[in-house]
């Protein structure tokens, strides 16, 4: 796996733009490689593969598991386009309450790696935007955790309005009341 990786103003928070190799059939590109990862600093052992398909201006999240049910991610998109969003939850970081955002796409092929402390969240900016993420945990509903991405203080930029939430992501609490379990 050929693999370029982008730093973000955030500690933790990687993108990465793997190697595709196109000709007149499609292309080719690997998707995941342990191996390459690790050479890049990201010793994650995945356990769990989750799916999603959204319509057009479907906002989810921004989501997150306690310890110690955290959950690294390594995401990406599979068909269509979504913007990606991070936010740093870690207490003890310089960048506490800031966000990351990049947008993953079946065009770009782009990826998104989210260790643990990061609540995450992304918005289909396409219909039947297929989203694809690898967790380092597995699912517990007793540790769920959220924070409203539509959140003022936050201010996240999602590029679109009107974005559409199920009725529990926008019942979720707001940052300044969010109680972090994460020191760093």
């Amino acid at each position: 796996m050929e693999i370029e990786i982008e730093k973000t103003h955030i500690e933790g928070l990687l993108v990465i733009h793997p190697k595709v190799f196109e000709d007149n059939r499609g292309y080719f590109f690997e998707s995941y490689s342990k191996m390459t990862l690790q050479q890049h600093g990201i010793n994650a052992d995945f356990v769990q593969d989750n799916q999603s398909i959204s319509r057009k201006n479907v906002l989810r999240g921004l989501h997150l598991q306690a310890p110690p049910f955290a959950q690294g991610k390594l995401v990406r998109v599979a068909h269509g386009k979504a913007l990606d969003v991070a936010v740093d939850v870690r207490k003890n970081s310089s960048t506490f309450g800031q966000h990351f955002a990049v947008e993953l796409s079946a065009e770009n092929n782009t990826m998104f790696w989210i260790p643990e402390g990061f609540a995450h969240g992304f918005v289909a900016l396409e219909d039947n935007t297929v989203f694809l993420y690898k967790t380092t945990n597995y699912y517990n509903k007793e540790s769920e955790m959220a924070i409203n991405p539509l959140d003022p203080v936050l201010n996240i930029h999602w590029g679109i309005e009107n974005p559409v939430l199920s009725e529990r992501d926008r019942e979720n609490p707001l940052f300044e009341v969010f109680v972090s379990l994460f020191e760093k």
